[in-house]
């Protein structure tokens, strides 16, 4: 009975013992709910519980049970705080999960003082930006900087990335630092969600290459029909600037700003300036919106295009001031779907389709509407262009509320175009078609209509609708509408009368030359491959 009491208290104690070790463990684990005992707490744990219990049956005292001093507790690791809990911290700058994070260049090492080469802190500031969703790299207000040739490129960074530009960038005038040449000076490539935007300054610094050759490029055509020049040219132009080093640049001439192969990209508030050649250009992009931005460049810059489009489409340019030494907006071979509207363009040769189908090139360009345009001292008004030789089509194209003043030719087609001293005749043609002209008005200096298309590809469906153009009569040459091969409807009386359109469509079309018959043979037995 006696030995029996022994084993029951002993029983009793050893349950309250798991009781009591139990209610420890829960209370630990209570105190942050993502902390877990770990393995080795739990063996020291279960290490004194055996001890314990070994020591009821092996008691020296007649079998009377010691008074037990409790185990230590398990350890707990180090502030077990819920994540939850945790005080919020400032987010650090360029911390990878911060998907608000910006980068100011300034903090990458770059000076801002327009002398120091600040290329190396624009694309350190660019590859951290690159890493963060959302994130912005800042070009601060008050600050000039001297970046080289440089391309901010993906395509494996985030997406929606801000380039925020409210400085100054400039372009280094030594040659060295363009070698041989380059096609552009600052790229964007291969990238989803691009911005460029703030109020900032791209100053190409371009009169150091504009002074060196500008009579190795190729010139304007339609330079021909002028006569004479007007105000496109500045009377007083801005003296060039002198190379760092004094020694001549590249004939190859850089882009200022460039964006390739990227998707929903958008420019807005920047200015460009001066640039070598083009001023802003968009090759192989898809959804692209350009907005209240500005392009300055003397009338006399060569080969100066404000905005350029290639391989692009889905394109919106609206509210944009654009003054160059080329085209306004030039829209290249493989566009399609794009809008402009609201743009200011003078000085500078208008807006252009083309030139397309140089050296027997396929060109196509579909969908395009220009509206709500002014234009002012321009060498051209609203222009499609096309090489002799070329190949594919331009269609459903609609100029639509152009006011022009003193714009020496504000329509035109041309068929013929040929930016060098002499081209060969040759019968294969872009063809143009589904062309509307409506509501253009305003003033001219040397003729209102020129629509000159290819005698074995007539252009058709050309389409003119309140048409009124008044010439400016003093100190001006002026000419009377021309067209050749140029088929349409008037839906309305022109000023002056363009006689000169034949009404309905051509007689026949014929098979260009070998070349297109070759083409078209291709199509029929190649039909997944689009032709246009």
């Amino acid at each position: 009975m006696k030995g029996f009491s022994f084993r029951s208290l002993t029983f009793m104690l050893l349950m309250a013992f798991l009781v009591w070790s139990s209610y420890i463990e829960t209370c630990n684990a209570r105190r942050g709910k993502h902390w877990r005992q770990s393995r080795s707490a739990s063996a020291f744990l279960y290490k004194k519980k055996g001890k314990s219990h070994g020591s009821s049956h092996h008691s020296s005292n007649g079998g009377r049970v010691k008074p037990k001093t409790p185990p230590p507790r398990a350890p707990s690791p180090p502030h077990p705080v819920p994540k939850e809990d945790m005080p919020s911290k400032p987010p650090k700058k360029g911390n990878n999960n911060d998907h608000a994070a910006t980068f100011d260049v300034l903090d990458f090492g770059a000076r801002g003082d327009g002398a120091t080469d600040d290329t190396k802190a624009f694309q350190a500031a660019w590859a951290a930006a690159c890493k963060v969703e959302a994130s912005t790299i800042i070009v601060p207000s008050q600050y000039k900087f001297l970046v080289g040739p440089i391309s901010f490129s993906g395509p494996y960074c985030k997406q929606n990335i801000v380039f925020q530009l409210d400085g100054t960038i400039i372009a280094p005038t030594n040659p060295k630092v363009w070698g041989s040449g380059l096609l552009q000076w600052l790229e964007f490539t291969k990238l989803v969600g691009i911005t460029v935007q703030g109020k900032g300054i791209i100053d190409g610094r371009g009169s150091v290459w504009w002074q060196d050759s500008p009579y190795q490029d190729p010139f304007d055509d339609e330079e021909t029909l002028m006569f004479p020049s007007n105000n496109a040219v500045d009377e007083n132009p801005p003296a060039p600037l002198s190379s760092s080093l004094g020694g001549k640049m590249p004939s190859t001439k850089p882009t200022a700003l460039r964006f390739y192969g990227s998707f929903d990209v958008t420019v807005t508030g920047i200015t460009i300036q001066n640039s070598p050649q083009c001023h802003l250009k968009f090759d192989n992009c898809i959804g692209v919106t350009v907005f209240s931005m500005h392009v300055s460049s003397p009338g006399n810059s060569p080969n100066t295009d404000g905005i350029h489009l290639q391989n692009s489409r889905d394109v919106l340019i609206h509210n944009t001031d654009l003054a160059c030494g080329d085209d306004c907006i030039s829209i290249q071979t493989g566009c399609s779907n794009v809008y402009v509207r609201d743009v200011n363009c003078g000085p500078g040769h208008g807006i252009s389709i083309g030139s397309l189908g140089k050296d027997g090139t396929k060109a196509c360009v579909s969908n395009v509407t220009v509206r709500d345009v002014i234009m002012r001292n321009t060498m051209n008004g609203v222009r499609i262009k096309t090489w002799q030789g070329g190949l594919g089509s331009v269609q459903g194209i609609l100029f639509s509320n152009i006011q022009v003043s003193e714009v020496q030719i504000p329509i035109i087609i041309d068929q013929f175009y040929c930016d060098r001293s002499k081209c060969k005749n040759q019968t294969a043609a872009v063809a143009l078609s589904g062309i509307t002209y409506e509501k253009i008005r305003g003033t001219y200096t040397v003729k209102p209509v020129y629509l000159a298309c290819s005698d074995s590809l007539p252009c058709t469906g050309v389409t003119l609708n309140s048409i009124q153009l008044e010439p400016m009569q003093e100190g001006y040459h002026l000419y009377d509408p021309f067209c050749w091969q140029t088929f349409g409807e008037l839906l309305s009386p022109t000023l002056p009368p363009v006689s000169c359109l034949k009404l309905g469509k051509p007689a026949r079309n014929h098979i260009q030359n070998d070349h297109e018959a070759w083409a078209r043979i291709d199509r029929i037995v190649a039909p997944s491959k689009e032709f246009c």
